[in-house]
């Protein structure tokens, strides 16, 4: 495949936030004691006035965001995506979401590929936690350009947000001088006829190399990159279904609750079409290296292309 350059996104959270709160005083910034892993640190040691280290109590820090938010901030929120949603999830849905309160919970270390960290890091079932929350918008970039417009656009617009961030380095997807993050719109990466691919966030590189294996054999793929699973963009999936009338979705996450549970809901309301859904299969993760775990999970391009030759052989 074409050699890439890779990106930190973590880094580019951190830099964005300082950036953000260079031209906006009214943002605070609260962590759980990983600001170095999160990035948050970056925002500390310019705005340390600014920055509250809540300490390893992610329920308190929500409850406490959602206080400095009702004084009128504009605060941003990070942990691990386990800790964020899973530990805090009470506090998020009642104190936050309920209110409607100007919080962004922007969770870092997302997915399988936390590695060594093993199954109790691994968030798995973030995303179904979180868009199960009525106000909540659910974002999920897929490289730096993506993630600091998200988070660009999360800043000014008001209420809650869950933004989840890869702790692995991404490779540039979307050109910074042409892309354009828009909440309501997913991207056509590349168009086919004989079978739609639709995921986000880590997977997405995955899934444009596997279609170029699956171009190999003949199979002309359509791939639709959806950062932001709640709101989904209907008409884009609805259409492309309606062109390909094959569907297989990608999540770094398990297959209940995600990418997938979302697009087979919207299909199966207005336009069925066969759907297979990639992901973690009801299980726990475990300890490795992200390429690794990528690879046993069959979430690398490579496993992917095989899971869809076999799914368009049946």
């Amino acid at each position: 495949m074409t050699t890439r350059e890779y990106k930190s996104v973590r880094s580019v959270y951190g830099n964005t936030l300082a950036e953000l709160g260079r031209n906006n005083k009214n943002i605070v910034v609260l962590d759980a004691d990983v600001s170095c892993s999160t990035q948050t640190q970056i925002f500390a040691k310019e705005f340390p006035e600014r920055f509250f280290d809540i300490g390893i109590a992610e329920q308190d820090m929500m409850t406490t965001a959602a206080g400095l938010a009702c004084t009128g901030k504009t605060v941003f929120v990070s942990t691990f995506a386990m800790f964020a949603a899973g530990r805090a999830w009470e506090q998020i849905r009642n104190t936050i979401c309920y209110s409607n309160l100007n919080v962004k919970i922007v969770a870092t270390h997302g997915g399988i590929t936390v590695g060594e960290d093993g199954a109790s890091h691994q968030a798995l079932e973030d995303i179904a936690l979180m868009r199960a929350i009525p106000n909540m918008r659910v974002i999920v970039p897929a490289d730096a350009t993506e993630t600091k417009q998200a988070l660009e656009y999360a800043a000014k617009e008001y209420g809650p947000f869950y933004i989840r961030i890869a702790r692995s380095n991404l490779p540039d997807i979307f050109d910074e001088k042409t892309y354009k993050f828009d909440i309501n719109k997913a991207t056509t990466i590349q168009e086919g006829n004989d079978l739609t691919i639709i995921t986000n966030g880590e997977t997405l590189v995955e899934a444009i190399d596997c279609g170029t294996m699956l171009k190999e054999k003949g199979i002309s793929t359509e791939i639709i990159s959806v950062p932001t699973i709640k709101p989904l963009d209907a008409d884009t999936i609805i259409k492309s279904a309606m062109k390909t009338r094959k569907v297989v979705t990608i999540d770094n996450h398990s297959i209940i609750g995600g990418l997938g549970s979302a697009v087979c809901e919207l299909l199966s309301e207005k336009y069925p079409v066969p759907i297979k859904r990639i992901g973690t299969y009801d299980v726990f993760g475990q300890s490795g290296t992200a390429n690794e775990l990528m690879d046993y999970y069959g979430l690398n391009a490579k496993k992917l292309a095989q899971t869809i030759m076999e799914y368009l052989n049946k």
